[in-house]
Parts: C-alpha cells; sequence; structure tokens
C-alpha cells in the first residue's frame, strides 16, 4: 500500500506532467494535435525512481492514442526536468506513459444496462399486449 507521502509526490507528479501539457511544453505534434490530453493518475515505486502516469484523450481512436502514449514516453528529458523542478527529491523518478481504459469500461458497463433495461421493457410490453388481447389475465412467470 503507498504510504501518504507517496500519494503526494505521485500527485505533484500529474500536477507537472498536466501544467507541461497545458503549456504545450511537448513539441511533438502527435500530442498537440491529439486533443485534450488529461493526466487521470500517476503511480510511483516504493523507492520513488519510477512513476506511471495514465492518461485519456476524449473522442480519439486507438491510433491517435498509441502516437499519443509514444509522444509522451518519448518526451523523458521534459517530464524528468518539469518534476525536477517542481519536486526537490533524492532521484528525480523516470515517467513512463499508459492510456487510461477505465472510462471506456465505465462505458460498455452503462451500454450492457441499458440494453438490458430495454429488452424488460419490450418484454412488459409484449406481456401487456398479451394480456390486453384476452390471453392470460395474470403474467404467467414461468415462460
Amino acid at each position: 500500500m503507498a504510504s501518504g507521502r507517496d500519494q503526494r509526490i505521485a500527485e505533484e507528479i500529474r500536477l507537472a506532467l498536466g501544467e507541461a501539457l497545458i503549456r504545450q511544453e511537448v513539441k511533438d505534434p502527435r500530442v498537440w494535435d491529439a486533443g485534450i490530453i488529461t493526466i487521470t493518475h500517476v503511480k510511483v515505486t516504493g523507492d520513488l525512481r519510477q512513476a506511471r502516469a495514465s492518461f485519456m484523450v476524449y473522442g480519439a481512436d486507438e491510433a491517435k492514442l498509441a502516437g499519443v502514449k509514444e509522444a509522451l514516453n518519448k518526451a523523458t528529458g521534459l517530464w524528468r526536468r518539469k518534476i525536477g523542478e517542481r519536486l526537490r527529491l533524492k532521484f528525480t523518478p523516470t515517467v513512463s506513459f499508459d492510456v487510461d481504459r477505465v472510462f471506456e469500461s465505465e462505458t460498455r458497463v452503462e451500454r450492457v444496462f441499458t440494453e438490458i433495461a430495454e429488452q424488460r421493457k419490450a418484454a412488459e410490453r409484449e406481456e401487456a399486449e398479451r394480456v390486453a388481447e384476452g390471453g392470460d389475465d395474470e403474467p404467467n412467470p414461468q415462460r
């Protein structure tokens, strides 16, 4: 489990990365053409020598996400400099980036729930129509 110090450092790193992105300090066009890049969270190792940052780009396809990931991972010098300026640590962590897929998972789950609700409504309508046409007076739960 991460200590409070580790969590504070991870949050400071997230802020440093986000500020550099907002200021468009990454010169790679795959980054500044992508749209709004959000650093969702950062995890640091116990020795604080490595950090793993997750990001998302709203509305980006897989090809664009792969390009952004590659460009962000390529800018290691910029990230180390930004983190070093913000935090005074014995060692400046090396940052690597991954696409955050949590929101995609939430969207898929939400879609499944919506489909289930629509199927339930359709079944209820069919049952109501069957009863209205003179079928069973009560729904049969065994069907």
